[in-house]
């Protein structure tokens, strides 16, 4: 009876585990669908004429799959080449100045003790609780003084400013660097600046490269302050601005310019995902 008894809850064991199992596939399947479908409708509508559109719907299927008159237009009269440049040129400048400032900053808070080191701390945290849009009016009059406006460098310098998230990823992996190492290289009469650079900085490559992604998906996703501080210096996601009023009712022409600025994206997510996810998890674990 007792081998019945274990029998019976193995069994029960193992209907819950492939029940939990199918469960949990489930979910993933729908949220995979929750994500996937609109920009599969997109792509449905992008390769319809605006006839065939307005015949016959958001949901039927396109007479010809290979129909890429859309996607030429979208290309052409939206200037996406001048816009992949300019942003290209962005994430040139900004990214690397920002991953720089953003590392000597973790690195002078996670191992220098000095009396403002709180407050400084507490200056890059506070404004993460403050609204962007509160703000705007005081940093839009800044650049306009500095006489930055419409010009790239208000993008290059609204960009180099280092975020918490960015300095908390680079924390956690200065943490877990050994203060034995700083004080041996110390002994052999490294600066701190050459301790920063030859130990540090090496040790930080994992959070340098999800901070790096995150970086350039946030400026190339960015439509606010190229339309704020820089409306004449067009950028990807600018470019959709041109398909912006009458244009709007040209759906398929307005699909194939949204399928243009989210394939890159969708790429960098795919393939860098490991990086982005590594980075944030490697870092919190001691």
């Amino acid at each position: 009876m007792k081998k019945l008894h274990t029998a019976d809850e193995n069994s029960t064991f193992i209907i819950n585990s492939i029940q939990g199992r199918l469960s949990a596939y489930m979910i993933l399947v729908g949220g995979v669908f929750l994500v996937f479908a609109p920009l599969f409708l997109l792509l449905i509508v992008s390769l319809k004429g605006k006839t065939e559109y307005l015949m016959n719907g958001v949901y039927s299927w396109p007479e010809n799959f290979l129909n890429l008159e859309n996607y030429i237009t979208a290309f052409i009269e939206g200037r996406f080449a001048i816009g992949f440049w300019n942003t290209f040129l962005l994430i040139l400048f900004s990214v690397p100045l920002a991953l720089f400032l953003g590392t000597m900053l973790a690195y002078a808070l996670g191992r220098f003790n000095f009396k403002l080191k709180g407050f400084l701390f507490a200056a890059f945290l506070i404004p993460t609780f403050i609204p962007g849009m509160t703000v705007t009016i005081a940093t839009f009059t800044l650049i306009k003084a500095l006489g930055l406006y419409n010009t790239m460098f208000a993008g290059i310098i609204l960009y180099i400013g280092t975020d918490i998230m960015q300095i908390y990823i680079f924390l956690q992996f200065i943490n877990q660097i050994p203060i034995a190492l700083d004080e041996s290289a110390q002994i052999d009469g490294a600066s701190k600046f050459r301790i920063y650079w030859s130990i540090i900085l090496p040790q930080l490559k994992p959070a340098i490269a999800t901070t790096f992604i995150l970086k350039v998906l946030a400026i190339y996703n960015d439509f606010f302050t190229p339309y704020i501080y820089m409306p004449k210096v067009r950028t990807a996601a600018t470019s959709l601005n041109s398909f912006a009023g009458d244009r709007m009712a040209d759906w398929p022409l307005m699909s194939s310019a949204i399928i243009f600025i989210a394939i890159p994206t969708i790429l960098v997510y795919v393939f860098l995902q490991k990086f982005i996810i590594g980075g944030v998890t490697d870092g919190a674990v001691k």
